[in-house]
């Protein structure tokens, strides 16, 4: 219940203040061409509840000749970069936070399609709500590998408490303002889960 509380109250205070912020960057998406500007996706959340992702879009659906869309590294705009690295486009998910489908701090919410890869220790990721930030986050985030994540999602998940939620955000503050770990190496952004060689 404090969570949740520190949730809606926290989200509610951001949503207010970095108003004036989201409205300027969906001005400059939409003149980049990343249009619609929001963009939204189906998310597995607590006990693999599906509830849709809103993000600020930070690519361009550009095709090949055939209808294929390009690359990521390709569709990526200038902007799409640089809201990726300040993580600004993760400020529309503060509305996710306000409605209880996530919390400020918690696993990130993955891709639908990795639900039957994880293993039952990597499952455990689901038994709280996914977050805006986490710990996998701030101990390395996108420059980590897959298994290495889940286990700090699990590690969380084991020892979650209300301190270890502040030093998560205060931690996260220190990442976003030192643009680290945005993307893994040689990857313009992280690749896909193809599931653990181990159970």
């Amino acid at each position: 219940m404090i969570k949740r509380l520190l949730d809606i109250v926290s989200a509610t205070v951001l949503i207010i203040i970095f108003l004036p912020l989201m409205l300027i960057t969906a001005v400059i998406l939409f003149i980049t061409g990343c249009r619609p500007v929001l963009y939204t996706q189906a998310r597995p959340g607590e006990k693999n509840r599906i509830f849709n992702m809103i993000k600020f879009r930070s690519m361009i659906d550009q095709t090949d000749k055939n209808g294929e869309l390009l690359p990521d590294s390709e569709r990526l705009t200038s902007f799409g970069k640089f809201i990726r690295k300040t993580s600004i486009d993760e400020l529309p998910g503060l509305w996710n936070v306000l409605v209880g489908h996530m919390s400020l701090v918690g696993p990130r919410p993955l891709l639908v399609e990795y639900l039957p890869l994880y293993s039952a220790e990597q499952a455990k990721r689901h038994n709280v709500k996914p977050g805006i930030t986490g710990w996998a986050q701030v101990n390395g985030r996108n420059a980590i590998s897959w298994e290495e994540k889940f286990s700090l999602d699990v590690w969380y998940v084991e020892n979650q408490s209300f301190w270890l939620d502040i030093k998560i955000l205060l931690l996260t503050v220190k990442k976003v303002f030192a643009q680290a770990d945005i993307n893994a190496e040689g990857e313009a952004t992280m690749s896909k889960f193809t599931g653990s060689s181990h159970d």
